[in-house]
């Protein structure tokens, strides 16, 4: 009896009293909490913001709380032997004076470690880092993030409480974990991704739909959009718009070569255009069809971003290497932006590609191989994880494309991370070197193109991307061991302040994402059209293009 007694009186009861929620904090929590804090405060890859930094800041020191707590938790189970409360006292004081003066040292150093990636990439420094904004923003965010988890921590003990009147202790807790877990998540996903992302759609929607008055339908009817065209202008989008009506014409392409010119086609399906995604793809064949895209030397298939936006840093060089004698062709898939799209529609983009692909593609086949244009893939970000995604090499082995030329490809592309895995050793992952060169290539701010020995084959592939491009480079494992583009020799554009730290490195780094297109041009998630011409260069082998003309081109290009 007096067994059972003790043995009811160890269970955790829940306290009715608020001090379950706004309770002391744990001393060795806070500790390691703080040296999260610190680190959090080191340079990543894109330049952050005092609102950002804090944000990340206010995260790192509740995931160092966590971490303190449970090893404070796993000292007590395991009944290791404490100092006695004297020297807690002290030690506690020590550590306290050492985190307090870490803080101060890493704050003060905070401005001159951002400075380290501004200067990089061109931008002015900042004279400070607004420590007293910065640490208002993080404790802030520490405060909310521990009084969620005692929520939860209270919702768990409630529920297990009410379980154990009907079932043994362990299973009480088993099954109180879960419900809590299901109860949190459901809130979570009812009240903030549901409602967050309902506001976005609807606000991308809105966006998308806008018709700006000074953008007229065009009035060449070998245009898309126009009276004579398959597709109706209204019904394109705003990108799909804004990629209509602008590009170099045929007159200034000519102007720059000092001759005559053909007027580029450009070709757009938006989402409103059709039912389906294999609808708008036939539709897009049939307006390419049309407006003569097929009577081009050239021909390229491009899989949009997420917004249905084409980078005309991208496209326009192109359209003047190749004279103007080109054809593109694009379909919209979504309105959202690329990191919402991949979130909650990652299969629908890969549809439209497969559907664009197979379309253009089996038509192109049926063509005289003498008469038919040249046909090259491109995509940037989303766009070009969707593009490879659209290509099964083995399906188009007999009869291959010229080539392609895939921008800023996020960390999840399946062929970016096969080539990158099975890269030469001695080349950096940023990068690679793959096989003997001849099918693919990888480059960046500066050309490396151009490889002694190797010879191109009958597919040319290019990868463009920059070493600070979270994007491409973010990797779920920075969370607990340190990613390979981190180690020498690094990157021309990563920072050498930039270090590895367990947790707080990831965090920086799905900041870097969200901050990804604030880079200034040519670094981040911004690629520079200057860059795109040596990598068309490469893809397209222009003939009539000699290196005078690619260095009046760029500077043409950097004006802008």
């Amino acid at each position: 009896m007096e067994h059972l007694q003790r043995t009811d009186m160890s269970r955790p009861r829940l306290s009715s009293h608020p001090a379950g929620l706004w309770g002391p904090f744990s001393t060795t929590g806070l500790l390691v909490g703080v040296l999260f804090f610190a680190v959090s405060l080191t340079p990543s890859l894109i330049p952050r913001p005092y609102l950002i930094q804090g944000t990340i800041s206010g995260f790192s020191l509740a995931a160092g709380y966590a971490i303190g707590v449970l090893m404070r938790w796993l000292w007590s189970f395991f009944e290791l032997p404490d100092a006695s409360p004297r020297r807690q006292h002290t030690l506690k004081i020590v550590a306290g004076l050492v985190c307090a003066a870490a803080v101060a040292v890493f704050l003060w150093q905070t401005a001159g470690w951002q400075n380290t990636v501004r200067n990089i990439m061109g931008l002015e420094p900042i004279e400070t880092a607004e420590p007293l904004k910065l640490g208002l923003i993080a404790a802030s965010g520490f405060v909310v993030l521990v009084f969620l988890a005692r929520l939860f921590r209270l919702t768990f003990q409630f529920l297990s409480r009410m379980l154990e009147r009907l079932v043994t202790r362990p299973i009480a807790r088993a099954i109180g974990g879960l419900a809590a877990i299901a109860l949190f998540w459901s809130v979570a996903d009812g009240l903030i991704f549901r409602f967050a992302l309902r506001a976005a759609d609807s606000s991308f929607q809105s966006l998308d739909a806008y018709i700006d008055a000074e953008v007229p339908p065009p009035s060449d009817p070998a245009k898309t959009g126009s009276a004579a065209s398959l597709v109706n202008w209204d019904e394109l989008g705003r990108r799909g718009r804004e990629f209509i009506a602008s590009g170099p014409t045929g007159a200034e392409i000519g102007g720059f070569f000092g001759g005559q010119a053909r007027e580029p086609v450009r070709v757009y399906v938006g989402l409103n255009s059709a039912d389906s995604a294999r609808e708008r793809a036939k539709l897009a064949l049939e307006e390419l069809k049309r407006a003569g895209g097929f009577e081009r030397k050239s021909l390229i298939v491009v899989v949009p971003t997420g917004t249905g936006w084409v980078d005309p840093a991208a496209l326009d060089p192109v359209e003047y290497l190749l004279h103007g004698d080109v054809a593109s062709v694009a379909v919209q898939y979504s309105y959202l932006s690329s990191w919402l799209s991949l979130l909650v529609e990652p299969g629908y983009g890969a549809d439209a590609a497969n559907a664009l692909f197979d379309e253009v593609y089996n038509y192109w086949r049926t063509l005289p191989k003498d008469q038919r244009p040249k046909l090259y893939l491109h995509g940037l970000s989303l766009g070009a994880m969707n593009s490879q995604g659209s290509v099964d090499l083995f399906d188009v082995i007999s009869d291959p494309f010229q080539g392609a030329l895939w921008s800023g490809p996020p960390f999840t592309s399946e062929l970016w991370q096969s080539v990158t895995a099975d890269r030469d050793p001695a080349s950096p992952v940023w990068l690679p070197r793959y096989r003997d060169s001849s099918i693919i290539r990888f480059t960046h701010q500066q050309n490396a193109l151009e490889i002694p020995g190797a010879s191109w084959g009958a597919m040319r592939i290019v990868y463009l991307q920059y070493a600070s491009d979270p994007v491409t480079f973010f990797d779920p494992h920075a969370f607990y061991r340190e990613p390979q583009w981190m180690k020498a020799p690094r990157g021309p554009d990563v920072s050498p302040a930039l270090s590895w730290f367990p947790v707080v490195t990831g965090l920086q780094l799905l900041a870097d994402i969200a901050l990804a297109t604030t880079s200034p041009i040519g670094y981040g998630h911004v690629y520079a059209p200057e860059h795109y011409i040596d990598a068309w260069m490469a893809v397209t082998d222009p003939p009539a293009v000699t290196p005078e003309d690619v260095t009046r081109l760029k500077a043409q290009f950097k004006e802008r």
